[in-house]
């Protein structure tokens, strides 16, 4: 009989134009050889120049979705992205409370060209409720600058954000520097150990998805055994020739490659 392959279901938006949010999540799932499934937490309207509009489901609809998910299939990794507002986070907690699967939460606030994805009060929900279930939490710059307060421009900066994270109840934090000058430095740390996974800065302007792709390869690697800096430092190296292998769409930031390994 058929073995079937390491669970991870992603927890975010529908992303239109194909390169960040769910459709992101599952062609990365899909890349490191697991199952990947899905609850639709908002649809965008998005494309390769910006957001023009999202629209949240209902909190029913979204639990409805993680009850049938958890209770009948399963999982062995959780990723989450986009919780627009209090109540989704609030459902999500919720369900996912007394999981024992690690989860990885992608704590999105803004998309790549600088829209915003969620309300504001729903940040103090993430930094309240939802850091405290991560195993690993994986904010870019700005993102991290909304949680803690920190506003990062080294990695001094970065190891003083990762603690505040860690302060939270995250047990990993990986505080991402694409934003930084440079190589691409990215910080991980337990409080105990402390890691930097650099890469060369990469003359590509088309990088839609990054953040979601890098959180689902990690919460794959999990799925499949690994430990965190282990799956981090896969996560890492699949992004880094996604970003590589990056084309254009449309008139604006075209997306990265998630099928770069195949090609």
């Amino acid at each position: 009989m058929t073995i079937a392959p390491p669970r991870v279901l992603t927890v975010a938006g529908s992303d239109s134009g194909g390169g960040a949010g769910i459709q992101a999540d599952l062609k990365t799932m899909h890349a490191f050889g697991v199952h990947g499934m899905s609850v639709v937490t908002a649809v965008t309207a998005q494309d390769s120049t910006g957001v023009h509009g999202y629209w949240e489901l209902d909190p029913e609809a979204v639990d409805a979705q993680l009850a049938a998910v958890l209770s009948d299939i399963g999982v062995d990794a959780v990723k989450t992205g986009m919780l627009a507002s209090p109540a989704l986070v609030g459902v999500t907690v919720k369900r996912l409370a007394d999981l024992s699967a690690p989860i990885v939460v992608d704590p999105v606030c803004v998309s790549k060209h600088g829209d915003p994805l969620l309300v504001p009060e729903a940040i103090e929900a993430i930094r309240t409720e939802l850091i405290p279930l991560a195993s690993v939490v994986t904010p870019n710059l700005p993102e991290v600058a909304e949680l803690t307060g920190h506003a990062v421009d080294d990695t001094a900066g970065q190891r003083r954000a990762a603690e505040a994270l860690l302060a939270m109840g995250a047990r990993w934090a990986l505080v991402k520097g694409g934003h930084l000058n440079g190589d691409a430095i990215d910080l991980l740390t337990d409080g105990d150990t402390v890691m930097e996974f650099a890469a060369s800065r990469l003359d590509n302007r088309h990088t839609h998805g990054t953040g979601c792709t890098l959180a689902s390869a990690i919460a794959a690697g999990l799925a499949l055994g690994h430990t965190v800096p282990e799956a981090v430092g896969a996560a890492k190296e699949y992004v880094t020739g996604a970003i590589a292998a990056g084309y254009p769409l449309g008139a604006g930031i075209g997306p990265v490659d998630h099928a770069w390994r195949q090609r």
